[in-house]
């Protein structure tokens, strides 16, 4: 059986190009999620109040633990998808893509069931605490009610980028992003309708993305035409999807700990205003990393094709050129943040106390970025070739390991610059750690 040929181009084109080619149109669809991310809430922030922001802040942890589901589910088929295809072998990615599809609906619903039914315990467990709790509660429980299919978005946006069609992936995350943004303008501005109209745009915009992503898949554009068979379940394939995409869920959970603990941490030292003031850092990491994040997952399908065809001399000029990208890109967005932070803060409120205190915390924040990239294609490295227990402890080592003792310890001693100077901390010592193990494997491996 032939393979895909836009799957087969990834083991022949020059590196350079073809992962410019790759992470491009990643960059751009991150980029639009980001933005609608940001815009959101600049909108929500505008036309509701700065309690607003900090409410969604305090649900984002759970949907998106619920969401990750589906990301990392895509991401661990996508990585036997694309060995798979490098390695000819159609029914094992077919199988894979069907057992995708499954367990990512079973879980994610059993998820959101669990999440609706705690519901008031979980949003002060997650800092909605105070004035922020009533319009946490309400944005939470309407956008759960659409997390299985953001989910499934997630799922089959990985699988398209494996397919080696990184532009549908990119209009995919487009759709949802434009949609909302639209919405945002007619439920909340126009009609008024508050938290309430933020959590439907939200939950209704996941729907345009699904419906794009079906399309495909039933289309010529697709090379996995699947049918009922594939969707029992294979356990070597479920064993191999889980343990690679254990690696993202993982980092997801942290990422939603971390949410937990700043929230806390932060009402705790300086109430409301300080929620909001990580809020919106918060949101400047999603959007100013985009660049970077595209070179990431430009990489992972081309490190693992290749990978799995055994043409390790290309998948080292990967991995070299996708560092050297994606911390050129890093230290250009550590300039403009480091020069433009109370202009950037400004378009998110009006807020005094939010005003005077975000743009310092922001410099610390972004202090120690540009070397992040080192840190990401290191850890997405291992994820891609399917070696997953250095994957899962190389992701964790700056959240789980670092992060986390250190937002624990520091604040006890510093106060609020303790929470901020957690960030670069853990950045370099993670980046170390994690240029190391990568280091030792491609001596061991890749030649």
């Amino acid at each position: 059986m032939s393979t895909n040929p836009k799957s087969e181009k990834l083991g022949i084109e020059p590196i350079g190009p073809l992962l410019i080619k790759q992470a491009v149109p990643s960059a751009i669809g991150i980029l639009v999620m980001s933005l609608n991310i940001l815009v959101d809430t600049i909108f929500v922030g505008n036309w509701i109040g700065s309690i607003a922001i900090a409410a969604i802040n305090v649900v984002l942890p759970v949907s998106f633990f619920i969401a990750a589901l589906g990301m990392s589910i895509g991401i661990g088929g996508a990585s036997i998808i694309s060995r798979a295809l490098g390695a000819n072998d159609r029914l094992k990615a077919l199988k894979t893509f069907g057992n995708q599809i499954t367990i990512t609906l079973v879980l994610t619903i059993s998820m959101v069931i669990l999440g609706l039914f705690f519901i008031n315990d979980l949003i002060p467990a997650f800092g909605g605490k105070g004035d922020i709790f009533e319009p946490a509660k309400i944005y939470y429980r309407i956008v759960l009610y659409g997390v299985p299919i953001l989910a499934l978005c997630m799922m089959g946006n990985n699988v398209i980028r494996a397919e080696g069609n990184p532009k549908f992936a990119m209009v995919a995350m487009i759709f949802p992003s434009v949609g909302n943004l639209l919405l945002d303008y007619i439920l909340i501005n126009l009609l008024d309708m508050g938290m309430a109209g933020a959590a439907w745009a939200t939950t209704i915009s996941y729907g345009f993305c699904f419906l794009y992503i079906l399309w495909y898949f039933l289309s010529k554009n697709s090379d996995l035409k699947i049918n009922f068979g594939h969707f029992g379940i294979d356990l070597a394939i479920l064993k191999e999807i889980s343990a690679l995409g254990f690696v993202t869920l993982a980092r997801q959970a942290v990422v939603s700990i971390t949410y937990l603990l700043m929230n806390n941490i932060l009402f705790d030292l300086g109430g409301e205003s300080s929620v909001t003031v990580y809020a919106i850092i918060g949101r400047m990491l999603m959007f100013a990393l985009f660049p970077v994040l595209g070179v990431t997952q430009g990489f992972l399908p081309i490190a693992g094709y290749n990978y799995g065809a055994q043409k390790f001399p290309r998948v080292r000029e990967t991995i070299n050129k996708a560092i050297y990208y994606s911390c050129g890109l890093a230290l250009l967005i550590f300039a403009l943040i480091m020069i433009f932070p109370e202009e950037i803060v400004s378009v998110f409120t009006t807020d005094v106390a939010v005003l005077r205190d975000t743009p310092w915390a922001m410099r610390w924040v972004f202090a120690a970025i540009p070397i992040i990239g080192i840190q990401l294609i290191g850890s997405a490295y291992f994820q891609a070739i399917g070696k997953a227990k250095p994957a899962l402890l190389l992701t964790l080592t700056r959240q789980g390991f670092f992060f986390i003792p250190l937002v624990l310890i520091l604040p006890n001693y510093f106060g609020e610059l303790g929470v901020w100077i957690s960030f670069p901390i853990a950045d370099v010592l993670s980046t170390i750690v994690t240029g190391y193990f990568l280091n030792r494997e491609i001596k061991r491996t890749l030649i």
